[in-house]
């Protein structure tokens, strides 16, 4: 069979290039301005994830002009919504032909816009999704290792299951708990990966001596929890754990109160990354805690801006008004990514050439090493995925209502400094 890097070189020999829809068009030139797709939650319950990512354009569009890269970045909102996201991905490379994709925050959005530019051969570099749900959620039998294959042109960094897993068990190792775990699993990509009961986090939270009590899988936007919180009661669970959508986990928390189900921590992903979503808690925000995978405290450099996380921080600040956000650091290493191949590739405008040029990667960014080593990962994942540090967070309130996140654990990446213990809810 002749697969596409063939095709291409044969093309590019007679004069012609392929598109993905087998028609023949203009070779494009050296030169040729290079068009970058990016795609992210700008609106619907995953915006929050996007709040930072008018900043990283401002930043990557001045840096470029500086750099003398010409460069255009067209930008689509995929609305929370997985089937928007593979429409706007589709539209950037058919109607757009962009030679670059970028995509950014949860499975919801990564995966299908990760599938639909491996489909049309465009190479794409994303984030902000556990790696596990983007990988094997993108495979035609999730269920079957065997066939599992890696991407041609996809790459993506991030953390896995395994570390979410240990960061927690290091959170919860600090206080005194029965080891019983309320888990929190939504009906989708990120839900259903967690809540796997063979590759999820329940046999990782077993192996540190935790039961996990899953009363099965909810939909989105739900309005009522209260079967699962009594489930939770019954089992006397001590520890709340998931990976819940802000509004569904302000929901689930209000009703928890208001029925009585007080446990002594409440560790959730993706909820309560964000500050204004612990701010609308009150003060029963206190306390929770999370996974951090960026802060002004750790202790990296923007390979584009020469600024230290602190100082990026403090920029974000500045230009907006609002805190600092997980986010501004993986929203900016994306433009830090582009940035570089774009400058490393013999052609940018080359797919093939491009997705080797990033399989090539080895840069130092305002999130850590980004290089596709395989370094910590299993043999099928080792081609698309570098990982990425975590450690373990838990939300102050301070004495003008404000929130501050502190790092309570870095047992899996001791080079970021921790600001304080974890304490139980109060």
């Amino acid at each position: 069979m002749i697969n596409r890097r063939k095709l291409l070189k044969t093309g590019a020999a007679a004069g012609f290039a392929v598109s993905a829809g087998g028609l023949a068009m203009p070779a494009l030139a050296q030169g040729t301005r290079v068009k970058i797709g990016y795609v992210s939650p700008q609106s619907g319950p995953l915006a929050g994830f996007a709040e930072s990512d008018a900043f990283a354009l401002e930043m990557f569009k001045r840096v470029a002009a500086e750099k003398g890269m010409d460069v255009e970045v067209l930008v689509k909102d995929s609305q929370s919504n997985p089937n928007r996201a593979a429409d706007v991905a589709q539209e950037l490379i058919i109607d757009d032909g962009v030679h670059l994709m970028l995509v950014a925050s949860t499975p919801e959005t990564t995966n299908p816009v990760t599938t639909v530019c491996e489909n049309e051969f465009i190479p794409c570099i994303s984030t902000m999704a556990p790696w596990q749900p983007w990988f094997i959620g993108q495979q035609g039998n999730p269920g079957d290792p065997a066939s599992w294959r890696p991407f041609d042109y996809a790459f993506h960094y991030f953390w896995g299951l395994e570390d979410v897993i240990a960061v927690f068990t290091n959170m919860w190792d600090q206080l005194d708990t029965n080891k019983k775990v309320a888990g929190l699993f939504p009906n989708d990509a990120d839900g259903n990966a967690w809540g796997d009961p063979q590759n999820g986090v329940a046999p990782g939270f077993a192996a540190d001596g935790y039961e996990t009590v899953d009363p099965g899988r909810y939909q989105n936007l739900t309005d009522d929890f209260s079967a699962q919180i009594n489930a939770f009661k019954q089992a006397d669970c001590e520890i709340v754990t998931g990976v819940v959508i802000p509004p569904d986990f302000t929901t689930f928390r209000n009703q928890a109160l208001q029925q009585g189900f007080s446990p002594k921590a409440i560790t959730v992903a993706k909820a309560i990354l964000f500050p204004q979503s612990v701010e609308t808690l009150g003060e029963s925000g206190h306390n929770l805690s999370s996974e951090v995978w960026w802060s002004k405290n750790h202790p990296f450099t923007s390979s584009l801006t020469g600024q230290g996380c602190e100082a990026l921080a403090a920029d974000f600040t500045k230009a907006t008004g609002r805190p600092w956000t997980q986010p501004i650091g993986y929203i900016h290493s994306l433009f830090e990514m582009a940035a570089d191949v774009i400058q490393r590739a013999e052609d940018p405008t080359d797919p093939d050439l491009m997705a080797e040029t990033i399989a090539a990667t080895d840069l130092q960014t305002i999130v850590g090493r980004i290089v596709f080593n395989g370094e910590g990962l299993p043999p099928f994942a080792a081609t698309n995925v570098c990982k990425t540090p975590l450690v373990g967070g838990q939300w102050r309130r301070q004495d003008d209502g404000s929130f501050e996140l502190l790092v309570v654990d870095n047992k899996t990446a001791p080079d970021i400094p921790t600001q304080g213990s974890m304490e139980p809810l109060s």
